[in-house]
């Protein structure tokens, strides 16, 4: 538990070097978060990008990207918790007690987060595998995609949602109930509140695979939802309204695979190659 005076601001010697400590970090994270939207933008249009849900990348290159995507997207709303541990971090170091860097919290959020892109990678892959040996994934992807995107609005109204978002939501509470001192405690503590982000968004970030993990449209709107509900008052019932929203558009997929354009077209562009391939063969 931190020192109660460690919730405080502190008085007038160290409020200008907190205040500009607060900005730096602030500042610090608007740009990773630019540079990484920037990247990912420019990933996007520099590239093809093979069919498939891994896109035809090899790892390292799949990992990074998710990465960045983290960054851009995770970043600015985990920034009111950043800049709570910088301020209580800065305080006790205004006043010459130990103090941990706010980079060790910070890094070890976005651990979590880079480690999710390893298991994002083998989803893809073997969701490409499957639909290489089994026709049925083939031609059911975008039916697929839609039970997915169902599956992600129904946990919009999960306890479990409901309890991790409250984690998100309230720095200070997050503060008060799960403080640890020392840098491996910071470091803990990062930890606990990235796998709280986690469980409150890791079905909004499994649907980007049939929405389109490179569609900058789609991972804007992602990015505006998460922050919506995390960082606004509206935030609770925001999460139930994009869940009814998911829900219904999942349904229409199941009912209408052509609503899924991505998939849809991919799905056409194989048969269409699969066609040339029997009449060049019978040729």
């Amino acid at each position: 538990m931190p020192p109660a005076d460690s919730l405080r601001h502190g008085g007038p010697a160290g409020a200008r070097p907190l205040t500009f400590e607060r900005a730096a970090i602030l500042g610090s994270l608007l740009v990773l978060a630019a540079g990484a939207w920037a990247l990912l933008a420019w990933q996007s249009n520099s590239a093809e990008m093979d069919s498939g849900l891994a896109m035809g990348m090899e790892a390292p290159l799949f990992i990074a990207l998710w990465i960045a995507m983290m960054v851009a997207i995770m970043y600015p709303t985990a920034a009111p918790m950043i800049l709570m541990f910088a301020r209580i971090h800065g305080e006790r170091r205004a006043r010459g007690q130990s103090f941990v860097p706010t980079w060790v919290f910070a890094g070890a959020y976005l651990l979590v987060w880079s480690l999710t892109g390893i298991a994002a990678f083998a989803i893809a892959v073997g969701g490409d595998s499957l639909a290489d040996r089994w026709g049925f994934f083939a031609d059911n992807g975008a039916r697929i995609g839609g039970v997915l995107l169902v599956a992600a609005g129904l946990y919009q109204v999960t306890p479990l949602k409901n309890v991790c978002l409250s984690k998100c939501r309230s720095p200070m509470a997050f503060v008060l109930n799960s403080w640890r001192d020392g840098t491996a405690g910071a470091f803990r503590m990062g930890i606990d509140h990235g796998v709280y982000c986690l469980g409150c968004c890791w079905l909004l970030f499994l649907i980007l695979f049939p929405l389109g993990m490179m569609n900058i449209a789609v991972l804007a709107l992602v990015t505006v939802a998460i922050f919506i509900e995390k960082s606004l008052p509206i935030g609770r019932q925001a999460a139930l309204a994009f869940g009814a929203a998911l829900v219904v558009y999942g349904l229409v997929v199941i009912a209408v695979p052509g609503a899924l354009p991505g998939m849809a077209d991919d799905m056409e562009t194989e048969s269409t190659g699969a066609m040339q391939g029997m009449d060049g063969a019978a040729r």
